[in-house]
């Protein structure tokens, strides 16, 4: 079979890591924030035994940050999102959608609070940056929207908690979940979080000064070899498995925030003001006719590449959005976007693909 690589530019850059990343086994990279982010090593199963067991660090300096500075930096973070950060507190990172005007999705960050008057937004894949740029321009607010140099290493897995706190101390781990805080590695600061894109456990770190952070992603491995270490990345099984939405992938910018299953991060009811609030209104009170959810199909492999329709006789069950086979389960699961009437965790539907048929059945989020 013949190999195709991507050619590296400005447009698509490269991260602080990638040199030692595939010194050390990269077979995969994607596209994500217009950056290279890995996504492979030793196959998908072998890497989600093994973040399961053990510890691994991610490359994930293509999650970049929006960075909001100003008088007016907490209007303009509140105009983007429907989650009510009134009561947000400095030191603490808040899961938000953003959204736009018509109440439709348009990314799922993480949004940190530094100061009182100075926030980030750690993104998922797509230009927010420019979304809010034009907010605060047509609005005339009082701050400056820009992306600082910040190349995140995620640390993940059971065993990250023993090995973050052997090369930081104690005090790592007494960070709360959703926490962040400044910690000192051989005379630089680093900005960690208590956080990550797998439900196993572990950190973000958020790398500012990047000599330092090669000194740092240098120190996990030689520290981490009595935990087994490995290179890593967010791995497709563990995350459908755990119900962790992809942006661009599960939802998309057609999908609001109630058919992703957001409602507690959606505040209709009081006051504060937001871009696609009165939108978000009307679908509260008209409720949802579609929803993202599990399924469970009985095959033991699939590659999806676009959606695929899921099938009751004639009737439309809903749209297969992402899938992967799952050794725990022994047959693929997925997300997808099920109609109302097929909510009950009971429903089949069949799948064609290749012009065969598979069965399948509708269950919860998560999975496991």
């Amino acid at each position: 079979m013949k190999k195709f690589y991507i050619a590296k530019s400005r447009r698509l850059r490269g991260t602080p890591y990638s040199k030692r990343i595939e010194n050390q086994g990269l077979t995969a990279y994607t596209v994500y924030n217009h950056m290279l982010l890995p996504a492979g090593f030793d196959g998908l199963e072998k890497e989600y035994f093994h973040l399961k067991e053990h510890v691994q660090v991610w490359d994930v300096a293509g999650e970049r940050q929006v960075q909001i500075v100003g008088k007016d930096s907490t209007k303009l973070v509140q105009l983007m999102t429907c989650r009510n950060l009134s009561k947000s507190k400095v030191g603490r990172c808040y899961y938000a959608p953003i959204i736009d005007e018509q109440g439709k999705m348009i990314n799922d960050p993480i949004i940190l609070k530094l100061d009182e008057n100075k926030w980030w937004l750690s993104l998922a894949d797509s230009d927010v940056g420019l979304y809010a740029k034009g907010i605060a321009s047509g609005l005339n607010l009082k701050v400056d929207v820009t992306e600082p140099d910040v190349n995140i290493l995620a640390v993940q897995g059971p065993k990250s908690f023993k090995l973050m706190e052997k090369i930081l101390g104690k005090k790592i781990t007494e960070l709360k979940f959703y926490g962040f805080s400044y910690f000192d590695f051989k005379g630089s600061k680093f900005f960690i979080a208590r956080s990550g894109w797998s439900k196993q456990g572990g950190y973000e770190i958020y790398v500012e000064n990047r000599e330092a952070g090669l000194k740092l992603y240098d120190e996990l491995f030689l520290v981490g070899k009595e935990f087994n270490v490995k290179p890593g990345c967010p791995n497709l099984i563990e995350r459908i498995e755990s119900g962790l939405l992809s942006c661009g992938n599960d939802f998309d910018n057609g999908d609001n925030p109630y058919e992703c299953g957001f409602d507690k991060y959606i505040d209709v009811e009081s006051d504060i003001n937001y871009l696609g609030k009165k939108a978000l209104i009307q679908v509260s009170k008209e409720g949802i006719k579609r929803k993202l959810m599990g399924v469970k199909i009985d095959l033991d492999k699939i590659e999806i590449m676009e959606e695929k329709p899921l099938q009751n006789g004639k009737s439309l069950v809903g749209y297969l959005r992402s899938a992967v086979y799952s050794p725990h389960f022994k047959k693929v699961v997925g997300i997808a976007m099920i109609n109302k009437e097929y909510w009950n965790k009971k429903t089949s539907f069949e799948l064609e693909i290749n012009g065969k048929k598979s069965k399948g059945l509708v269950c919860d989020l998560p999975l496991v």
